[in-house]
């Protein structure tokens, strides 16, 4: 089925272009036409009802993530930003702080601003979206799932948890813990899920004093590190579920005098700073300005009436390999 984009891309205009053309803005003569001969012949048509709804609303889309103080996020915001700037639409960015009654006043104030769409990272899993959909605003869900049955764009967190968790393995260590987040959050878990498969199916059992659940902030980081660090027999490697996981115990690492690489460190998501130098830590990258981009796209075609099935976008990996573990 053909989208905005590919109109755009046939009719050699922008999509803000296809857009202003099939919302009766004013747009020059020869753009218009090549925007509806390009139309015809890819069989496009949009929404009326969608787009009759769209003429009586902005042209800025609502943004809502749960911590806007977390780089992932911030790389994110910059892949929905230029994709919908691209378009001739403004972002509103609104931090929820992972919380469900600041992320409802914000789907709230959606509606009442007259939002052309919406793309939210969920707070957890009881993220309720019936309100804002009522009004048939489009909404594109990114990083965590919800009850739902929306256009959705994820990380492939299992194999993400699982990457690191070989990665280590490959290196020599056998006692590998994992600090997730919320055992609650669907990122969190799934990763988890990959760090456990991968030590099942290895000469390595699974030890349950090995996984701590706590926040996906530094201050969780630190605090899990440390009680793995004080158990009787402690672990000789970690997997930390994020960015921010991963400078926590990094961190404590620093201060009981165990780094890398006699420590193996596997960190899923970019570090943001760090006293070390990153080679010397396993790194499994995640494309989060892709998938603010792919969002972003999602919910413009949307927004342009397109009716086609509902979409879930799974995003892949990148590993870059300690220097240690490359030698």
């Amino acid at each position: 089925m053909s989208t905005i984009y590919d109109v755009a891309k046939l009719a050699g205009v922008s999509t803000a272009t296809v857009s202003r053309v099939f919302n009766g803005a004013s747009v020059s003569t020869p753009k218009a036409e090549a925007v509806r001969s390009a139309a015809k012949e890819l069989n496009f048509t949009p929404n009326r009802v969608a787009r009759n709804l769209r003429r009586r609303e902005s042209e800025t889309i609502a943004l809502i993530i749960p911590d806007v103080q977390n780089p992932y996020f911030t790389e994110m915001v910059r892949g929905v930003e230029d994709v919908a700037s691209e378009a001739g639409y403004s972002v509103v960015l609104c931090n929820s702080d992972g919380r469900l009654d600041k992320e409802a006043r914000y789907l709230q104030v959606s509606g009442w601003e007259s939002m052309a769409g919406v793309i939210i990272a969920p707070a957890s899993a009881s993220t309720r979206l019936d309100e804002i959909l009522s009004t048939s605003r489009p909404v594109v869900i990114v990083d965590r799932r919800t009850a739902h049955d929306l256009d959705l764009v994820v990380m492939d967190n299992r194999a993400a948890g699982a990457a690191a968790t070989k990665e280590l393995l490959a290196a020599g260590f056998s006692r590998i813990a994992h600090i997730a987040g919320p055992q609650d959050i669907d990122t969190a878990f799934e990763r988890a899920e990959g760090w456990r498969a991968v030590l099942e199916a290895s000469p390595s059992s699974v030890d349950e004093d090995l996984l701590r659940f706590s926040t996906f902030h530094v201050d969780g980081g630190r605090a899990s590190m440390s009680a793995l660090l004080d158990l009787p027999k402690p672990p000789d490697a970690i997997v930390a579920g994020n960015n921010l996981i991963g400078v926590g115990a990094l961190q404590v690492l620093g201060e009981r005098g165990l780094m890398p690489p006699t420590f193996g460190v596997a960190v899923i998501g970019s570090l943001p700073f760090s006293t070390i130098s990153p080679s010397a830590v396993t790194i499994v990258r995640l494309a989060a300005q892709e998938m603010g981009s792919v969002a972003a796209r999602l919910l413009i075609e949307r927004i342009a009436g397109d009716e086609r099935p509902i979409q879930t976008v799974v995003l892949p990996h990148t590993v870059q390999r300690a220097a240690a573990a490359r030698d």
